[in-house]
C-alpha cells in the first residue's frame, strides 16, 4: 500500500530532470549507457559511482557541457540538444576543483558572478549583503579569496553557484579535502537550498554523505545499477551501510579511471 501511495505523490511532484535511456560513446567505448531517472523539485539527489564509472560524463550531458550520442533528457524544462544555453541559465554549477577567483576578494567575487548569472546591480548588493553575513565573512569580506581557509572557500563557491536561485544546482565533490566538521556544515547549506526549492545534484565518494542525500542512483561501468532511497537500498542489500551497498555493487566492476 505504502509502495502505491509513494508512487502516486511522486507522480504529483513537479519532475526539474528527467533522463531517458542518455548515453555518451567517445568511439566504441560508451562512457554513459542508457541512463534513466527523474529527479524531483527539491529534492537532494546522489550521483554515486567509483572513478570510472560514468557518472561526470553523465553530469556533463545534463549540464549542457556535453552533446549525447543517444536518448533524451530535459533539464529544468529545456532539452540538452537543442537549448543548452537556456539550461545554463537555469542551473548552478561547483565543480572539484575550486571554482572562485583566489585573486580578487570576497565581495569581488560575489559581484563579478552575480553579474555573469545576470543579476541587477541592486540585486547583486543585496545579494552580497546577504551572503556575507549568513556565511559569516564580514570581517574577510574585501579580503582576497586565496587567504580563506578551504572550507570557508567551498562555502562560498556554493553560495555564489545559487546566488540567481536557480533550479538546479549541480555539485561535483563538493567536499572533497574538507574536515568532516566542514563537511557537515556544508551539508547544512544544500538542506537550505532544498528547503528554498533549489535541487542539490551531488556526486560525492563519501558514502557517508549518500546518507544524507533523499535518493541515490549508483552507477557502474557506465550503466546506473541501484535507484532508491539510501533506507530501501540497505534494505534491498541487506546491508547496514552505504558502503556495503556500494561495494556489493561495485564487486563487479571492469573498468576504474
Amino acid at each position: 500500500m505504502n509502495t502505491i501511495i509513494d508512487a502516486v505523490l511522486s507522480d504529483q511532484r513537479e519532475k526539474v530532470i528527467i533522463s531517458n535511456k542518455l548515453t555518451k560513446k567517445f568511439g566504441n567505448f560508451t562512457a554513459a549507457d542508457s541512463l534513466t531517472f527523474d529527479v524531483y523539485k527539491g529534492e537532494i539527489f546522489g550521483f554515486l559511482g567509483a572513478n570510472g564509472a560514468g557518472k561526470t560524463t553523465g553530469m556533463r550531458m545534463l549540464c549542457g557541457l556535453s552533446i549525447p550520442t543517444s536518448g533524451d533528457a530535459t533539464v529544468a524544462g529545456f532539452d540538452v540538444y537543442k537549448q543548452t544555453e537556456e539550461i545554463k541559465k537555469n542551473i548552478g554549477y561547483m565543480s572539484q576543483k575550486f571554482s572562485l577567483y583566489e585573486d580578487l576578494t570576497v565581495l569581488e567575487n560575489i559581484y563579478f558572478f552575480g553579474g555573469i548569472y545576470g543579476l541587477t546591480d541592486k540585486q547583486i548588493k543585496e545579494k552580497s549583503a546577504e551572503l556575507v553575513e549568513t556565511l559569516g565573512l564580514q570581517r574577510e569580506a574585501k579580503k582576497m579569496v586565496g587567504s580563506l581557509p578551504l572550507g570557508w572557500k567551498q562555502k562560498l563557491a556554493f553560495s555564489v553557484a545559487i546566488i540567481h536561485e536557480p533550479k538546479i544546482v549541480f555539485l561535483d565533490e563538493p567536499t572533497g579535502g574538507v574536515d568532516p566538521v566542514t563537511r557537515r556544515q556544508f551539508w547544512d547549506l544544500i538542506y537550505d537550498a532544498s528547503d528554498r526549492g533549489i535541487t542539490p545534484f551531488v556526486t560525492t565518494h563519501y558514502m557517508d554523505e549518500a546518507e544524507y542525500c533523499d535518493r541515490i542512483s549508483m552507477m557502474v561501468d557506465g550503466e546506473i545499477k541501484a535507484l532508491d532511497s539510501p533506507v530501501s537500498l540497505k534494505e534491498q542489500f541487506s546491508a547496514e551501510s552505504m558502503d556495503d551497498v556500494f561495494y556489493e555493487l561495485a564487486r563487479g566492476a571492469k573498468r576504474s579511471e
